[in-house]
Formats: structure tokens, C-alpha cells, sequence
């Protein structure tokens, strides 16, 4: 039997250190305790560079609370022996940036990879370098990396099997409320303005946008799709104008380019959207079963948001505490639909290429009895944040990756609302 492909960690939003190496000795400027907005926040007239110059700012290590067991337990439970190590690597990128930029990154990491795997005496011996593949696991805008990068590389990507855990395929209104309030449970600290301004500059944060059928209501004359300009309140261009006012090279009149940077924004993540969207899995010489996505429910989650037209004509947005919602407990499979993992909802992360039928459903019950104190840091935190520590996901990756059975039973999952026959990248699959 084959080495099993060594695997990359893709994480998702906010999760890996931020450093800037401009000074003699690099500071960190983006930690999982010390959040420098300030210093983080990008530059308006050249969003790949930061607004407070002279900065190098670099990608660091991963979020250690929510990747280390799973990136540990994945070294150890795939290698076949001690002196068979099964490569286990975390990508490192710039979280802020467009998707497009960190897909090509994905591609040259891809790449490096698996030259570096060929020079692995136990790889060699198995003929590696004739596949050459990869295994993928991305979390939340992870997950979207990853999809962005398969429809994009196709069959030049270079990968033969994928794990997706709990990733906003159609977004999460997460995104919005960070965007307008500077709040949001997208794993971030206390709301500030600084944290408001830092995130409407943010090309990354517009990717996670909702692109959903059932949960964005709007009045009459509202535009339909969060990805038009005109369905968002003016307080976000203003923040925009006045940022650029402060911190533009040219600021004489900034309500144009602000205007221009917005639309900018937008329109990038639209497209992506639409990408992911068309992503046929052929086409990269995937099947659907090469595809393991993992769904968190269970969890109270922001599943609606109102825009209204306010009598002067102008948008606001309408935020309402039952639009926080968990039905995952009824027994009428429309309402159960009212779900998710406490940022994405259960509408937002299905995937357009894959079938009801393929996605596994957790919960935090699904965590195991000794896992106290990932219990207690999902309290604290988010099922969200920390779904990858899961152990009982740990198991089911190695499944997927190796193709191994259970004969103890101890990987499960539990079907989507409504599916009569269901068909998880993984089989069989004890059901809960």
C-alpha cells in the first residue's frame, strides 16, 4: 500500500501570527494574545503594504489553540513508523490579503512540497516523485483557499484528497456585522474602532461575505445581493473616506477613491464567489468522494440579516437577537436548517460541488469525554474557532486520507437535514 501524500494545514482568518521584520529583531505585531490593528491595518492607496510605513510585515506560525493537536495528531496517526514519517505541513500566509494572491502562494508551496517529500528516503523507495499529490485540510476561509485553488489549478493543483472543516462556502453575516460594527464572531477580541477601520480595509474579510438563498431579507428597492454597493449602509465609505483622508498618500479627495476601493473590494470577492461556484470537481480530477466536508451545527448562529430603506432613502442594516438561532434540535427538517457553528451557518457552508448527500454534521456534543478543556475553550471561544481539535475528527481524516476502516466505531458524523441517502466521503460511517 502506497505512503499516504503528505499533508498541508491551510487555517483560516485572523489565525496565523503576523511579524514584522522591518526592525532588527522581528516583533510580532498579530499574536494569539496581542492583536496590533494599528500596526496590521493596510494601506489605502496599495492594500498589499501597511498603512503605518516604514513595516515588512510577514506571515508567522500558526494559532497554536486551535491547529497544534490536530497538526500533531496527523504527524503521528498517519506514519506508518517512526522512521516513516508522513509529513504533516501548516501554510503560513498573509490572512488580509485577496484569496487569489494566497492561492498562488498555495501553489508554490504545493510545489516545494513535494519536492521535498521525493528526497525522503522511504518516499523515494515508494516512487512518489511519479504522483507527486498532496493532501489538503483547510479551515473556515481555509476551506476556501483550497476551493479557489482547485478550481483555479485544476488539474495542475497537484492534489489527491481534501478535508474542509467548517468553511463559509456561501459566506457568514459574521462578515457583515464586522464590517459595520466592528463585532463579530469571527474570533477576534473586543470591538474597537480600530478593529472597524482595520476590517473595512481588509481584502480578505469581503471573500466571506453571504452569498445565501434564504437568509439575507431586504425591503423593496434593496438590492438582493451584499456584494452590490448600493445594498450598504454609507458609514462604511464614510470610514473608508475619512481612513484615507488620514492615511492616503494624496488624501485632497478621498471620497472618490474611497468609493473606488469599496467597489474594489466587492467586486474581487464577488468574483470568487462565482468561481467557487462553477467548481467542477472532474475538472480537477476529483470526485466527490475525494472530498471529506465537514459542517458544525448545533451551535447558536447569526442565520438571517434584515436591510431596510430608511424613510431618507438611506440603507441600514437590521440587527435582531432571533436572528441568532439553533434549530439543529427540531423535527421539522426546514427548520432544522436554522443552524451552525456559531459564525457560519449551516446554509452558508454548503458547497456548491458537492451534494447535500457528502457533508458530515458535528456537534459540540461530538467532542469526546476527556476533551474538558476543549469544551471549556469552545465555551470561551467558538465551536467555530476550535472544531479542529476535535479527536474524534482527527481519527476521521486519517480514515480519509488512508482509506482506513473502524471496526471500533469510533469516528461518526451525522447526515444534513432532509438527505434520505447519505453518502459522506467516508464509509461506512457510524451515524449519530
Amino acid at each position: 500500500m502506497p505512503l499516504p501524500d503528505p499533508v498541508i494545514v491551510v487555517p483560516g482568518i485572523t489565525a496565523v501570527y503576523l511579524r514584522d521584520d522591518y526592525p532588527l529583531h522581528p516583533e510580532d505585531i498579530w499574536t494569539v494574545v496581542n492583536r496590533g490593528y494599528g500596526r496590521a491595518a493596510l494601506h489605502p492607496d496599495d492594500p498589499r503594504y501597511e498603512a503605518q510605513l516604514p513595516a515588512v510585515v510577514r506571515a508567522g506560525q500558526l494559532y497554536e489553540v486551535a491547529y497544534k493537536e490536530l497538526i500533531e495528531e496527523l504527524r503521528h496517526n498517519l506514519s506508518p513508523a517512526a522512521d516513516q514519517p508522513v509529513p504533516v505541513y501548516p501554510f503560513a500566509y498573509d490572512w488580509r490579503q485577496p484569496l487569489e494572491t494566497t492561492e498562488a502562494q498555495l501553489k508554490a508551496f504545493v510545489e516545494e512540497i513535494v519536492d521535498r517529500t521525493a528526497l525522503l528516503p522511504h518516499y523515494a523507495r515508494d516512487g512518489y516523485r511519479a504522483r507527486g499529490t498532496v493532501a489538503l485540510v483547510g479551515h473556515s476561509m481555509g476551506g476556501l483557499v483550497i476551493a479557489g485553488y482547485i478550481e483555479r489549478y485544476k488539474r495542475q493543483s497537484g492534489v489527491s484528497k481534501i478535508v474542509t472543516l467548517a468553511t463559509p462556502f456561501r459566506g457568514s453575516f459574521e462578515a457583515v456585522i464586522k464590517l459595520t460594527t466592528g463585532t463579530a464572531d469571527l474570533g477576534a477580541e473586543a470591538p474597537s474602532s480600530r478593529e472597524r477601520e482595520a476590517a473595512r480595509i481588509t481584502p480578505a474579510l469581503y471573500y466571506l461575505l453571504p452569498k445565501v438563498d434564504q437568509g439575507l431579507v431586504t425591503d423593496p428597492g434593496v438590492p438582493a445581493s451584499i456584494f452590490d454597493p448600493g445594498a450598504w449602509q454609507p458609514s462604511v465609505v464614510q470610514t473608508i473616506q475619512e481612513y484615507i483622508r488620514i492615511h492616503g498618500v494624496n488624501p485632497t479627495n478621498p471620497a472618490a477613491p474611497a468609493d473606488t476601493l469599496f467597489r474594489r473590494f466587492l467586486g474581487a470577492a464577488a468574483a470568487h464567489c462565482n468561481r467557487i461556484s462553477g467548481l467542477a470537481l472532474d475538472q480537477a480530477g476529483l470526485r466527490a468522494q475525494d472530498w471529506l466536508c465537514v459542517v458544525g451545527v448545533g451551535t447558536r448562529t447569526r442565520v438571517r440579516l434584515q436591510i431596510v430603506r430608511l424613510p431618507n432613502g438611506a440603507i441600514d442594516f437590521r440587527f435582531h437577537s432571533d436572528d441568532r438561532d439553533d434549530q439543529w434540535g427540531s423535527t421539522n427538517p426546514n427548520q432544522r436548517i436554522y443552524t451552525g457553528d456559531g459564525t457560519v451557518p449551516f446554509e452558508g457552508a454548503i458547497p456548491s460541488f458537492l451534494s447535500l448527500d457528502n457533508l458530515v454534521c458535528v456537534t459540540p456534543e461530538d467532542y469526546g469525554y476527556w476533551e474538558v478543556e476543549d469544551r471549556l475553550t469552545t465555551q470561551v471561544a467558538g465551536f467555530h474557532g476550535i472544531l479542529p481539535n476535535m479527536d474524534m475528527l482527527h481519527r476521521l481524516i486519517v480514515r480519509h486520507f488512508t482509506g482506513a476502516g473502524d471496526t471500533h466505531e469510533n469516528t461518526w458524523g451525522r447526515r444534513a437535514p432532509g438527505v434520505a441517502n447519505w453518502r459522506p466521503a467516508v464509509m461506512p460511517l457510524t451515524e449519530k
